[in-house]
């Protein structure tokens, strides 16, 4: 299982970033997983640079393999998004991985268009996909259902084909997008509702096609100081994604938010100081079948987790998988 980590635009500048993904790789991660917002989760997140004008900059500065998640379908026409993945491909060949899922309001609706249901943002997502895989095999491309193409053609073509991993927070949409999928990203939740969303996958899946898992996490030397960093950035982000599918604006998340109490945040990012406070979440994952853990550390304190990373949970995680 590789463990790789979270550059999260909402929370920090591209700058930043780039930084911390270079002193991620020499620490140990094996790779990197963007954000692709338009607006943060919370206005005391603050930022929300443009992603894929830095993956650019950020694969040439790393050898690490990149992903992000990304909504094709209103705020990106598909065919911006198979030629910004092709040309990336074809720079970093094998570096990059999509992953691809129906949006939230929040980034998505800017464009004033209507914000379609949850079913019709699966099937206009389905079709966005299938639109990228023609382009990338370097055919005209015409279609009129949900999304409008006309007679478009990549020239700079991708070395090799990419990888596209559906987006699944439920057990509904994972086994939907296990029949059509490279693999599926989810993100971390209660071991029980978990294991269902991976089932759901592997029912239509099988096992041979990979899984990401996104964990967040609040590091601290404190455990009662990293519960109160997780519930100043995070605690708009606990709600069931139905619901935060639906917000448009970065204040009604700060408005949601201001119900949370810190102990709230327990039951939805792993809260620790100390590698045993981790090893038992990522041993578990690990015997889930999932091939790739991204690690997030929703405070602000980078730098200082992943020195902890290096020095202390990657080498604890290593000797425990020997034992």
């Amino acid at each position: 299982m590789r463990i790789g980590f979270h550059a999260s635009h909402e929370q920090f500048t591209p700058s930043h970033l780039l930084k911390l993904v270079q002193r991620a790789e020499k620490a140990g991660f094996q790779a990197i997983l963007s954000s692709d917002h338009f607006h943060p989760w919370s206005n005391e997140q603050g930022e929300s640079g443009f992603a894929w004008s830095w993956l650019g900059a950020a694969m040439q500065a790393t050898s690490l393999d990149f992903g992000i998640v990304n909504a094709p379908g209103q705020r990106y026409h598909p065919a911006i998004i198979a030629q910004a993945v092709a040309t990336l491909e074809e720079m970093f060949p094998g570096r990059f991985w999509l992953c691809s899922g129906s949006g939230q309001a929040l980034n998505e609706n800017i464009t004033g268009e209507k914000w379609p249901p949850k079913h019709q943002r699966n099937a206009r997502l389905k079709e966005s996909v299938e639109i990228m895989r023609e382009l990338w095999k370097g055919e005209y491309v015409s279609r009129k259902g949900l999304i409008q193409i006309e007679k478009a053609r990549l020239y700079t073509l991708p070395r090799e084909l990419p990888s596209v991993y559906g987006a699944a927070m439920t057990e509904k949409t994972a086994r939907w997008l296990g029949d059509w999928a490279d693999g599926m990203i989810t993100v971390s939740k209660p071991p029980e509702e978990l294991e269902k969303v991976v089932s759901a996958f592997r029912e239509r899946a099988g096992q041979s096609k990979p899984l990401v898992l996104k964990v967040q996490l609040s590091y601290d030397p404190s455990p009662e100081k990293a519960l109160e960093l997780a519930w100043e950035q995070w605690r708009n982000n606990i709600f069931p994604s139905k619901l935060l599918g639906e917000l448009h604006t970065p204040d009604q998340f700060d408005d949601l938010g201001a119900m949370v109490r810190p102990e709230d945040l327990k039951k939805h990012v792993l809260i620790g100081s100390h590698p045993d406070d981790f090893l038992e979440h990522l041993r578990a994952y690990k015997s889930l079948g999932v091939d790739t853990v991204i690690l997030h550390n929703v405070n602000e304190h980078q730098e200082a987790f992943i020195d902890f990373f290096e020095k202390e949970l990657l080498p604890a995680y290593h000797k425990s998988t020997k034992n």
